[in-house]
Formats: C-alpha cells, structure tokens, sequence
C-alpha cells in the first residue's frame, strides 16, 4: 500500500506518462502520411490529455498549479515513449512501425495502472487508476483497428460478412 509521499509520488509520475504519451501521439501525428492514422494518434493524443487532467483532478500535491501549463511544457526527449519514437524515426519511420510500437506501450501501461490501482487504498484515486486502465485497453483496440486496415487486413466490421460467404 501507498503512504501520503507515494501516493502523491504515483499520481504525479501517472500525469507525466499520460503527458509523454499525449506527447508521442502528437509527434508521431505529424510523422503520419496516411490521413486515417493521422486522425487515430490526434484522437488518442487528446484522450491522453484528458487522462492527465483525471489524475490532476485527484492529484494531493500543490506543486502543479495549471495543467495546461503542464501539458503544454514541451516532449521529454528522454520519456521512454518519446525515445523509442526516436528510433523507431531513425529507422524510417512508418506508420505499421509507430502503430506496433502504440500497441506496446498501450499494453504495457494498462497493465502497469491495474498493478498499481491494486495497492492505492484511496477509493476516489483508485478509481481513477481503473478507469484510465479500460480506457487504456480502448486505446490498444483503436489502434489495433487502425493497424487492421493499414495492414490491408479484414476488419472487425466486415467479419459478419466474409463468415457468411
């Protein structure tokens, strides 16, 4: 279980994912050539915004006092969401690349806030640990969607039609 200090520490350190992930997807938005994928990682790059407002709304620190400021305060180079962007670039960017890179960030943050929403003793934070997990796990399956199509694959909405023909 968390103390007060770690508490405050775990929500604060959960704002700034969600900030480097807004970061990501933004970046990587403007890397896309295909207009579709460029639209899912704008989507997702506002969601990640509205993820780090839920945890400033329940943030118990004082020392972030505007969460625009906050979120407007320019990419970590260093996150681990922005330095694997970076190679992922380096390589010859793509959007298969980024999106199979999203897919695996997605996860492992989801898995990462369940984890930890497991410990926080504080129902009204808790909840909020929760609730950014699902939406986490929408996250992966619009990307995973997006990926689909991108690959050529069939999607989700026309399985209906090839299973009965």
């Amino acid at each position: 279980m968390f103390d007060d200090i770690d508490l405050k520490d775990a929500v604060r350190r959960a704002m700034q994912t969600e900030k480097n992930a807004m970061d990501f997807y933004l970046r990587g938005a403007e890397m896309m050539k295909n207009a579709e994928a460029k639209k899912v990682f704008t989507l997702l790059a506002r969601e990640e915004s509205e993820h780090a407002e839920w945890f400033y709304n329940v943030y118990p620190g004082d020392d972030i006092t505007d969460l625009q400021a906050f979120l407007s305060s320019g990419a970590d180079q260093n996150s681990e969401w922005m330095k694997e962007l970076s190679i992922v670039n380096a390589a010859g960017f793509d959007e298969r690349k980024a999106m199979e890179l999203a897919l695996e960030k997605e996860k492992n943050l989801a898995e990462h806030l369940r984890a930890l929403a497991e410990k926080i003793e504080n129902p009204e934070i808790r909840k909020v640990f929760e609730q950014n997990a699902t939406s986490t796990d929408h996250h992966y399956q619009i990307i995973e969607s997006e990926y689909a199509r991108l690959m050529g694959m069939v999607h989700e909405t026309d399985i209906d039609t090839f299973v009965r023909e």
